[in-house]
């Protein structure tokens, strides 16, 4: 497994993070445990999950999972750098949401409780919160950071200025403010190549990009389609409005020897703003085969055909659109 520091800090992250997302609803609770144990084989140190996952509102059914499988021991806690996010509705109520120092402090503890430790490694806000200011957004966390409760401070789905907003204040407030941005970003969807890839390398966080392969249509899903394998009806609509795009994809994959999934996280790899791709295997043959892209190299000619199938935005703004 290769390492790298998670943005600016001296935080070793692997360069692939295990999603969790399917964990409960999609996994068995002990299939989600194998699915850890062997990534703690594969060396894969990054573990990151939510406090809304497992589709039953307020209950942190994935958290739960995590937590029960750490309380399992064998140094489990201490091999693993773990995420969680706050923002989303836990409950019916009008503050068990967003990012009000309530709500975080409250998501906070629960997270703790659900995931059995006393302390989350990376916190990140799921969404940007419109509505509340964020001298209270950095009060509260800089109140989790010195009890301990957490020790570094992210962002998702984040745009560009969002992010100098965020540290703006928080250098105001000499409080070390955004370590990472977890983010949409695969071959077909790169809007984040205009601004928010270059703040946040201005900025020194890391990218985690989440949805790498664009759930499941960068993983052979042309091929998989015409083995008869079943696929959503609007998998099969964005298939045939994109059935160009996948023949050229897929057969540079066969020409490389590599499976379309794996040349995907590979894209991602060769990106010097991302620090892990966010994969989030259901079974343990994903997992394993997710770590091929680790060794694929990828050379000029291999990437500029991959910007011919996918084209970027253009590169950062405002020169991709004005000059």
């Amino acid at each position: 497994m290769e390492f790298t520091n998670l943005g600016r800090t001296g935080l070793k992250v692997s360069r692939l993070c295990l999603g969790t997302m399917n964990f409960g609803p999609y996994t068995s609770e002990e299939d989600s445990y194998a699915l850890m144990d062997r990534a703690l084989e594969l060396e894969i140190n990054f573990f990151d999950t939510a406090n809304v996952y497992g589709h039953k509102r307020g209950e942190g059914i994935t958290e739960q999972i995590i937590g029960r499988w750490l309380a399992q021991g064998g140094g489990r806690r201490d091999k693993i750098v773990l995420a969680t996010k706050v923002y989303n509705a836990m409950g019916d109520g009008p503050n068990e949401r967003g990012l009000s120092a309530y709500h975080i402090r409250k998501a906070c503890e629960e997270s703790l409780r659900r995931l059995q430790t006393d302390h989350i490694d990376l916190y990140q806000m799921h969404h940007v919160e419109r509505s509340t200011p964020w001298e209270e957004i950095w009060q509260a966390m800089e109140q989790l950071v010195r009890e301990g409760k957490v020790l570094y401070v992210g962002s998702s789905n984040f745009a560009g200025w969002h992010i100098a907003k965020a540290q703006a204040a928080a250098k105001a407030r000499n409080f070390m403010g955004l370590v990472s941005e977890q983010s949409l970003y695969n071959l077909t969807e790169r809007s984040i190549e205009l601004e928010v890839i270059p703040a946040a390398e201005d900025y020194g966080l890391g990218v985690i990009p989440w949805s790498p392969l664009a759930g499941g249509f960068l993983a052979g899903a042309l091929r998989k389609s015409e083995e008869g394998r079943r696929a959503s009806d609007r998998m099969q609509e964005r298939l045939e409005q994109h059935r160009e795009q996948l023949v050229a994809y897929e057969s540079l994959c066969d020409e490389l020897g590599e499976e379309p999934a794996n040349v995907a996280l590979a894209w991602l790899l060769h990106n010097p703003g991302v620090t892990a791709p966010i994969i989030g295997p259901r079974t343990m043959a994903q997992l394993e085969g997710a770590t091929r892209a680790l060794d694929i190299e990828l050379d000029e000619a291999t990437l500029e055909r991959l910007d011919e199938i996918f084209p970027g935005p253009g590169g950062p703004a405002p020169e991709a659109y004005a000059w």
